[in-house]
């Protein structure tokens, strides 16, 4: 998982609310197997026409939004089934970060799971953050994690909240596996220490 500390980037605006997972990645494209190539559907049927040609209204379309790396959206983000596709294809796409008044839990989970950093701000500073990203002259945001904070370095700044372990997590780029992973010496220790007739977990190094 790649390490998220500050970033800095360009801004794009999806104003909308009670965005659900199938509007992120549709059913159709979830028969895939592994972790890659979800990029290119992230909300697929808003980016691109009934004939397969891109949607020129489209937020993400639009080349004053071309290489946004922070998303900023309306409340609720992420609601309806648990698929892990949705954060997969919204960093896959580019984001690093995503700016909401609210986010559905198991979206949000899935996000910190992934490296994808959803940042949670009141409604009034989401409500600025969109109106001067929907200008298209280029708004940008930093998004710094070890501060905790969100300033566009035009005046406005805005605080968030970061579960401890998650934030750590971030900033270093580690996973849940990897961090049992660090603990590999004690698990050995551990299994090596246990009754013979107790069952066991073959290691497969291969």
């Amino acid at each position: 998982m790649e390490a998220f500390v500050r970033h800095a980037g360009l801004v794009a605006p999806l104003d909308r609310a009670n965005v659900d997972t199938d509007q992120i990645v549709p059913k159709q494209f979830l028969k895939r197997i592994g972790r890659t190539g979800f990029g290119e559907v992230l909300f697929y049927d808003w980016r691109y026409m009934p004939d397969g040609t891109p949607n020129p209204e489209f937020v993400l379309n639009r080349p004053a939004y071309a290489g946004a790396s922070i998303l900023v959206v309306g409340r609720n983000f992420g609601c309806g089934s648990s698929r892990e596709h949705a954060p997969w294809a919204i960093r896959e796409f580019g984001f690093r970060a995503i700016i909401a008044p609210s986010f559905a839990d198991i979206f949000r989970n899935n996000c910190l799971r992934n490296g994808l950093v959803p940042v949670v701000l009141g409604e009034s500073d989401v409500g600025v953050i969109m109106e001067r990203a929907r200008a298209g002259d280029g708004y940008r945001l930093t998004v710094d994690l070890a501060a905790r904070s969100v300033t566009d370095g035009e005046g406005f700044s805005a605080t968030f909240a970061m579960d401890d372990f998650w934030r750590k997590c971030l900033m270093e780029g580690t996973d849940e596996i990897q961090l049992a992973l660090q603990q590999e010496d004690a698990i050995v220790r551990h299994e090596a220490a246990r009754p013979p007739w107790l069952p066991r977990i073959a290691r497969d190094r291969t």
